[in-house]
Parts: C-alpha cells; sequence; structure tokens
C-alpha cells in the first residue's frame, strides 16, 4: 500500500516579495510541482525555497510559467542544475557541442536522439531564463548561451543525421574522391550570436562540391543527398512530440525562397547571388555564419560571398533600396498595427538593426570593423569611427539592451515565439516586475521613451537628400530639358545663359560624354542615374571660378564612374560633397585627375570638417595603425592597398586645404612629408614581420638594427605632390650573423631582403597605383653599391671615399623610420662628418663647379625653351642656388658653430646662421623669403599640373636677392 504524502504547503508569499496580483498563479504553480515531485526533490524545494535564494526562485516562477512547467514535468531539473554549479557560472563556448554530443552519444534511433536532443535543450534553456531573469547573467551573456545551444543543436544533429544517411547511401563525395559535408549557413539573430529565447532559426543549406555517394547500399547524387540530410536536420530540430521542439527553422532565406532546392552546391549558391542577388539579400548575409560543418570549405565559401555584401567602394547605390526597405518597415508598422510590438514597432529593436546594417551595407567594403555580425560591435565601430554622435550611439545602445531584454521576458512567460507586449493584467504585472519597475506605468514610460528615441534617429536616417538652396526645382527641369537629346546650339545658349565662361566649349564636352559609346552600352537604371546626375553637377558649376574649366576636369571622373554609378549616387545624395567637388576641380587639375584615377577618394569629400582638418603626426600614425589591424598580417595586398588609400586620401586633404587658402605653404610640406614618414613607419613593420616569420631574426635583443635615412626634399621635410623618396638603408649587424628562422640567412642577405620587400611595397602598381617612387642612388657608390650598408662600412665610405657633394647631401639626411638606438649613431655621425674642418677655398670651388655642372645638365644652353622664362629650381638665383649656399655654409662653419649640424630643413638652417652671426638678419631674411616665394610658386604649378617655370618677369626682388648673395658668397673675387 502507497504511503500516503501530507498535503504541499504554500510558499507563503508577502506583497515585498512579489507584486499581489501574481501571489495566487505563483502557489498554484508551487503545489502543483510539489504534488508532481517524489519526497525527496520535495524537501530538496522546500529547502531551497527558504534558501539565501528564495528571491531568484520566485522572481523565475513569477516570471516565467514555462520555466516552472519544465520543473513540473521533469522536477530534478532544477536541482540538477544548482548541484552541477550550471545554474551559478558563466559556461563557455566550448562547452555546448562538446557536452551536448556526449549526452546524445547513447541514441539508439532517430527517435531518441531526438528527444535527447529536446531534453538538452529545455535543461539549457530554463538555465538561461533563470540567470536573465535573476540579472545573474547580462544581455550578452543570455544571447551567445542561446547562439551557442542553437550552434550545438545543429552541429550535433548535422553530425547524427549526416552518419546514419551514409549507412545506406554511402558517403557523399566529390568528383576527385574528397568527401563532403553539410554547409550550414546560419542567417539572422542566431548567425549574429544574438538569438533570442524562443526565435526560429533561419538557415541555408549548401555543400562544398558535386560528386556522387560511394560505399553505400544505394547511391546518389550529393545533391540528393544533403536533400535528405537537410530534411532529416530540420525534422530532427523543428518536429514537435511529447518532450516540444529545439528550435524552429525557417528555411525562406534560401536561392529562390520557398520555391527553390532545400540544397544547392556551393557554386550554385555563388551563381545566384553573382548573377541575382538582390540588395535584401546582401542585408541578410550581413549576420550569415556557417556553423556546422567543413569549417574550411565554410570559410572558403563566406570569403567568396563577402564581395556580393560588401563593395569594395563606397555603395551609395544601396540608398534606394535602403530607402524602400525604410518605407516598407515604416508601412508594415501603420498597416499592421505593430504599436504594441517591441521588435517590429516603432522604435524597436528591428530599426536599431536597419540603422547599424545601413551603415554596414554602405561603408562595410572599407571598414573592415563594419563586417562584423554583431550588432554591439557595430554600435561600437559607429562610435569610434564617428560615423554617428556619441549621443546618439549611447541611446541606441540603452535602448536595445532595453528591447532586448524586454523581447526575452516576454518570450520567459511562455516560451512562445513573441515580441508583443501583453494585455492580460497578471502577465503585465510579471513583465514589469522581471524588467525592475514597481507597476506596469512606470514601465510602459521608460519603454516609449526609449522607442521615441529609436523612432527620431530611424527618421532621420538615409532621409532624401538634404535640399540645396542653390538649385531649385525649376533650374534642374531646365537643365533636364536641354539634356535631353541635347543639341549643341540650344545646349551652347543654355550654358551661357547660366554664365559659363566657354559655353560653346563646354557644349561640346557634355555632348561628347553623352554621345559617347561607354554613356550608351550604360544599363538602364545605372543611365537613369547619370541622367538624374548631370543637371546637379551643371547647376553646381555656376558657383565655379571657370565652370566649362571645372567641367572638363571633372568629366574624366564622370567617365570612370560610368560602371560604378554608386558613387554619382554619393554626389546626389551630398550636395556638399558635389559643391566641394566642383570647388576643388575648379581649383586644381591635379587634384581632379587624382580623383578621376581613384573615385574612392570621393569618400573624403564627405565630411567638410575631416577634408579641411589636417591631424597631427601622432593622429596619422595612430589612422594608419587602426586600418592596418582590420587586415590579416598575412594579406600583403590588402595591406598595401591600405597604404595606398591612406597616403592618396591625407595627400589630397593637404591639397584640398592649400587650394582653399588653409594651409600656409611651410605646413603644406610638413604635412606632405609626415605621411611619407608614418607610411615608411607601416612598410618596414610590415616587411619586417614578412622577413621575420619565414627567416626569423637576428639578433636576441628586441631591436632591428636597421634604419631608412631620408635624404633631398624628405630629409629636409620640405615633399611636394609628386616628390620621390630619397632613401639610404643601413644596419648594424655583424657580417658573421645568421638568422634564427626554419630557413636562416646570413645578415648580408637578410637586410638586403628587407630592404627589397621595402622597396617593393613603395613602388609595386597595384589597383591604386604605387605609393612613392623610391631613389636610391645616394647610398654609398650609388647604383653600384649595395642595396643596404652596415654601418661601419657607410662610417668609412664617409670617412674616406664620400664625395664633396654627398656630403652636401648629408645635410639634408635624417632617420625617418627604424631602430632608435642605431638613428642616434647616425645623427653622431652625420653631426661629426658635417662638423669637420675643411678648407674653405677649397670647398667652395667644389660645390660651385657641382652647381654649374648641375645647372648645365638640367638647363643646357642650347634648349631655348629651357631658358625661357625663370625655372624656379634651376635658374641662377632660384632654389637649389640657396640649397648649395646653406649646405656650403654649414660644411664651413659646423666645426665652429655645432647648431648648424643640428637641422635638415633649409628653412631653420637659414635660421641658425643668422643665430650664430655669420649672415646678417637682412640677408637670412632674404634667403628665407625667397625660398618660400619660390617653393610656393612650385607647389601652385604642380597642383595646376604646369612646370616649374614662372615668366622671366616674375619674383625680380626674391632672385636679385639670391644672386646677390651668391656672388657675395660663392663667388667673392667676382
Amino acid at each position: 500500500m502507497k504511503k500516503q504524502q501530507s498535503a504541499p504547503e504554500s510558499l507563503n508569499i508577502s506583497d515585498t516579495e512579489l507584486p499581489a496580483s501574481l501571489h495566487g498563479e505563483v502557489d498554484n504553480r508551487w503545489l502543483t510541482l510539489m504534488e508532481r515531485s517524489e519526497p525527496s526533490q520535495q524537501q530538496w524545494y522546500r529547502e531551497f525555497a527558504q534558501s539565501s535564494r528564495r528571491g531568484e526562485l520566485l522572481r523565475a516562477f513569477s516570471c516565467s510559467p514555462a520555466l516552472m512547467d519544465y520543473c513540473v514535468r521533469q522536477p530534478d531539473l532544477l536541482p540538477m542544475l544548482v548541484e552541477s554549479g550550471e545554474l551559478d557560472q558563466r559556461l563557455d563556448h566550448t562547452f555546448w557541442g562538446e557536452s551536448l554530443a556526449r549526452y546524445c552519444a547513447s541514441a539508439a534511433s532517430a527517435e531518441e536522439f531526438a528527444s535527447l536532443l529536446r531534453a538538452f535543450r529545455n535543461r539549457h534553456w530554463v538555465r538561461v531564463v533563470w540567470r536573465d531573469l535573476n540579472r545573474l547573467a547580462e544581455l550578452e551573456e543570455t544571447v551567445a548561451d542561446l547562439s551557442h545551444l542553437a550552434d550545438a543543436c545543429v552541429q550535433v544533429a548535422t553530425d547524427y543525421h549526416h552518419d546514419e544517411l551514409v549507412k545506406d547511401w554511402g558517403q557523399p563525395l566529390s568528383r576527385d574522391g574528397e568527401p563532403q559535408r553539410l554547409l550550414v549557413i546560419a542567417m539572422g539573430k542566431l548567425g549574429a550570436g544574438e538569438l533570442n529565447l524562443s526565435s526560429d532559426i533561419d538557415l541555408i543549406f549548401t555543400y562544398p562540391k558535386a560528386g556522387q555517394t560511394s560505399g553505400g547500399k544505394r547511391s546518389g547524387d550529393n545533391q540528393e543527398f544533403f536533400i535528405r540530410l537537410g530534411q532529416r536536420l530540420i525534422k530532427a530540430l523543428d518536429a514537435p512530440t511529447p518532450d516540444g521542439f529545439v528550435f524552429r527553422v525557417d528555411m525562406r532565406l534560401r536561392p529562390y525562397g520557398q520555391s527553390g532546392p532545400l540544397v544547392v552546391s556551393a557554386d550554385a549558391l555563388e551563381e545566384y547571388y553573382q548573377d541575382q542577388g538582390r540588395d535584401w539579400e546582401r542585408y541578410a548575409l550581413i549576420k550569415a555564419r556557417v556553423i556546422a560543418g567543413d569549417a574550411a570549405a565554410g570559410e572558403t565559401l563566406m570569403a567568396n560571398l563577402r564581395p556580393f555584401i560588401y563593395r569594395r567602394y563606397l555603395d551609395f547605390s544601396a540608398f534606394e533600396s535602403l530607402r524602400d526597405m525604410k518605407g516598407m518597415i515604416q508601412r508594415e508598422v501603420q498597416r499592421r498595427g505593430l504599436k504594441d510590438n517591441i521588435k517590429l514597432g516603432s522604435g524597436g529593436i528591428r530599426e536599431i538593426e536597419f540603422i547599424a546594417q545601413c551603415f554596414q551595407l554602405i561603408r562595410g567594403g572599407q571598414e573592415i570593423e563594419l563586417q562584423a555580425r554583431g550588432l554591439q560591435q557595430v554600435l561600437q565601430h559607429l562610435l569610434t569611427g564617428e560615423f554617428l554622435p556619441a549621443a546618439a550611439v549611447a541611446e541606441l545602445r540603452d535602448a536595445y539592451r532595453f528591447l532586448r531584454n524586454t523581447e526575452h521576458a516576454i518570450q520567459a512567460w511562455r516560451d512562445q515565439q513573441t515580441q508583443q507586449l501583453p494585455t492580460a493584467d497578471d502577465v503585465r504585472a510579471a513583465l514589469a516586475f522581471a524588467m525592475g519597475f514597481t507597476d506596469w506605468t512606470g514601465f510602459v514610460d521608460s519603454l516609449e521613451e526609449h522607442r521615441q528615441r529609436v523612432a527620431n534617429h530611424f527618421s532621420q536616417l538615409i532621409s532624401p537628400p538634404e535640399e540645396d538652396d542653390s538649385a531649385s526645382q525649376d533650374e534642374l527641369r531646365q537643365w533636364r530639358s536641354v539634356l535631353d537629346e541635347p543639341e549643341q546650339n540650344e545646349l551652347k545658349v543654355a550654358l551661357e545663359s547660366a554664365d559659363f565662361d566657354d559655353g560653346q566649349e563646354a557644349a561640346r564636352l557634355l555632348i561628347a560624354l553623352l554621345n559617347g559609346a561607354a554613356v550608351q552600352r550604360m544599363q538602364p537604371s545605372s543611365k537613369d542615374r547619370l541622367d538624374d546626375f548631370m543637371p546637379l553637377l551643371l547647376e553646381a558649376l555656376r558657383a565655379a571660378e571657370h565652370p566649362a574649366t571645372a567641367l572638363l576636369r571633372i568629366i574624366p571622373l564622370i567617365e570612370a564612374v560610368l560602371r560604378r554609378t554608386a558613387y554619382l549616387v554619393l554626389l546626389m545624395e551630398n550636395p556638399g560633397a558635389l559643391a566641394r567637388l566642383v570647388q576643388l576641380c575648379d581649383a586644381s587639375p591635379w587634384i581632379s585627375r587624382q580623383l578621376a584615377a581613384n573615385p574612392v577618394l570621393l569618400d573624403e569629400l564627405l565630411d567638410a570638417r575631416s577634408l579641411f582638418h589636417l591631424p597631427k603626426k601622432d593622429g596619422l600614425r595612430s589612422e594608419l595603425r587602426q586600418r592596418l589591424l582590420r587586415i590579416d598580417e598575412d594579406d600583403l595586398e590588402a595591406q598595401m592597398e591600405a597604404l595606398r588609400y591612406f597616403r592618396l586620401a591625407h595627400v589630397l586633404r593637404v591639397a584640398a586645404s592649400e587650394v582653399t587658402g588653409s594651409l600656409p605653404l611651410m605646413k603644406v610640406s610638413d604635412y606632405l612629408t609626415y605621411i611619407a614618414e608614418v607610411v615608411l613607419e607601416a612598410v618596414l613593420d610590415i616587411a619586417w614581420q614578412n622577413l621575420s616569420e619565414k627567416h626569423g631574426v637576428l639578433s636576441a635583443d628586441d631591436r632591428r638594427h636597421f634604419v631608412v635615412i631620408g635624404y633631398g626634399k624628405l630629409g629636409g621635410i620640405e615633399l611636394g605632390y609628386g616628390s620621390d623618396l630619397d632613401l639610404v638603408f643601413l644596419h648594424d649587424v655583424d657580417s658573421g650573423a645568421v638568422s634564427d628562422g626554419d630557413k636562416p640567412l646570413d645578415s648580408g642577405t637578410y637586410f638586403t631582403r628587407l630592404g627589397q620587400r621595402i622597396i617593393h611595397i613603395l613602388t609595386a602598381h597595384t589597383r591604386m597605383g604605387n605609393l612613392y617612387e623610391v631613389d636610391m642612388r645616394l647610398r654609398p657608390s650609388g647604383n653600384s653599391g649595395l642595396l643596404v650598408s652596415s654601418f661601419k662600412g657607410f662610417k668609412e665610405y664617409q670617412d674616406n671615399q664620400a664625395w664633396t657633394w654627398e656630403h652636401q647631401a648629408l645635410v639634408r639626411a635624417r632617420v625617418t623610420a627604424g631602430d632608435s638606438q642605431l638613428a642616434a649613431r647616425f645623427e653622431a655621425l652625420r653631426q661629426e662628418v658635417l662638423g669637420r674642418d675643411r678648407n674653405a677655398q677649397k670647398l667652395r670651388t667644389e660645390v660651385v663647379a657641382m652647381r654649374e655642372k648641375m645647372r648645365k645638365h638640367l638647363l643646357p644652353a642650347g634648349d631655348k625653351e629651357k631658358n625661357t622664362g625663370f625655372d624656379l629650381k634651376q635658374s641662377p638665383g632660384g632654389i637649389v642656388d640657396i640649397e648649395f649656399m646653406v649646405q656650403y655654409a654649414v660644411l664651413t662653419w659646423a666645426h665652429q658653430h655645432p647648431p648648424l649640424a643640428e637641422f635638415t630643413d633649409n628653412i631653420r638652417i637659414l635660421e641658425s646662421l643668422q643665430t650664430e652671426k655669420l649672415i646678417s638678419d637682412a640677408d637670412a631674411q632674404a634667403l628665407i623669403d625667397a625660398y618660400k616665394a619660390f617653393r610656393s610658386q612650385a607647389h601652385r604649378l604642380s597642383l595646376q599640373e604646369q612646370k616649374g617655370r614662372v615668366a622671366a618677369s616674375a619674383l625680380p626682388e626674391q632672385r636679385a636677392a639670391v644672386v646677390r648673395l651668391w656672388h657675395s658668397l660663392m663667388e667673392p673675387s667676382l
């Protein structure tokens, strides 16, 4: 006879522990749990309910009847979670797959496997909900645990059913005999690792290669095998049984949706996206992640899909489709009355995700951090990358956390997939309590504040292009009218009426463009963009000083982007950028040529603050470091492209600042030199990393024992826009040293290869051109000398073999990258060489002879064209005369006046000559003024793509002062 159990007692809940409306239902569920439990389990629950964890139990039971139902069906579930310690600790990501595989290892049939899978899911659903409701876990842990759980269930179920299917059908093999596994791609929240408590999982199935199965009772092609496997996998996860389900599976995101095959090969998948993929599919693939199958094949597949998801250039062509999606979201909210839906309603979770994914689609190709799947990571980069204001990111983060916690609390109630706010009083009380509020009104007020902030940010996103007062709709319609099947005379009249300086030439250029073969071959959608862009351009050109000239310079850019009309969209969406394009191209053909060669630089025109704001050298260094950190260390091609974009972008900023008058001459050269130095530092790092990985290092200490010395304009901090780099490489490792890698090299070979790699990275032509032209002729013995000299050899050369002109060159030499200790040794040697006591007369004779030789070589007397006008560098009284006087002065007087050897730039050396009373204040100032004037003219001519010559009558005072001082200092007997 069964022993009669005593009636279970109530929990005796007080009003301070739970809202009053929840007492009765929680007590009823508690009594049911006790009735279903064994005596030992009843005792465990009684003791637990009176322990220090009573508050956790009451919160979990009151806020989640589903959790309590699981405990009623399996009374030992909660005791097991407590005693195992799983309820109280964060589980490592490695726990899930290994634990589930062990748990299911005993399954003797597909039915038993499905039952074990569901039991594991239910156990950990209870654990996750308990920790979430009691805030033992932050949101990030909750969504990560749910995602790890789903990953493990998919992985283990895929492996189990693959092995079962192989028993009948044999192993699927590629045509070359390679075993094949199903690749399961997780989309949506699971792909992002942000699954919610009761979410569907969106999956796509594929497999690497076509072929046949082999070794089974039957055989078939791989697609047939994997379709069967996919069907079994869906059933294992999705089918409801007495134990419930694991995860609902949604396959509608696969190619062709529900009408498409359940599984296609990777090649077919890639071909579909390449040929037929739509923008919403790009949007969906942002979060895609392979969660089961061959990891290497999965990585290859995702790498092949990345160009479809993320364009290499700024993808402003996505604006139109994103606007359509945004409009669809807004219309759906109104049509379906989704006010109380915290995911789909206004200001809900979907709008936050849409904000982040808009930036990902448009900028993800260039900003690698924006390719992150997780929304929190994307928001962080929108903050650090200054794509959104800090206040906006903070509001979106806070709202996201609040909304996701609310979502979990709603779903915890009945383990149902819903984001709808409840209407029943008891459910509302539980939701408010779970969210830390004393009543429903307080919760709703806070919720509405968050949703209103999100809705405000969402409404401002990809809004219609800002209005441009200079371009009224009437004027734009007139331009469209004359551009529609344009006739030259009519177009000429319209252009002249708009104050174009040469209407006839502008009309000719436009007709040649619009009737050209490239335009005629454009796709209709791209042609429509061009048709929309041209009226805006012509209206913007009216603000130019020389509209026809600016048009001439912009047309090559238009021709360059006819197959990438997203750039035209960029300019249409940002009238400020279009105005800056006109302004800069009007001012400089050099800038227009740079933009036409690299349209990706149009991104730099979007923000006037960054375009005309130049960071200091540390800022440049930090920016480049951040760019390179995003790139795999083994991807040299990507590193080289990042370096080239960095250099082009910042040189463009310098040019833009100069032509608009916001940057003086001396700062122009400073910044161009800073850019080169930062690039050289990075190039050395990349070359060193590459070499040391293959061959090890030569020294046990952390030093590289290698420096890059800049001569000429680089050394003198006087780079121009088209300057090459005069470089010399030195090392200070003993000749007998050998590197410690698997493929050791002697020191000479090691440093030669390092130098070769540096030159290759700098000079190799890629899609964006080269970084710099490099001139190594100033190294000891010139082109016949070693590419990399030892410091000892360099010193011996300077002591015994160097010509006077090489000591002159040393005046403008300094270390621009490399080992600090070797740099100090070089600088000490330089000052020692420059400070030697020399015969002034002999030195003067040699310097003057070298100057005459250079002038004859670069300004031949018989070349009438070159002797027409004044050559800023080589003509008598020009830049090189000043440089030679400065070098002569340093070599003559530095032994008595060491400060002369301290600096490498001409201006500061001239100031030192003045300070040391070696030349008069007036003469020093005259040379400084002349030098600045000549270089300023040279910069302007460079930006106009003109040779460095001015009229014979130009700059007469400066030239006369230089000639006078040359005669005084260098030819005193004349």
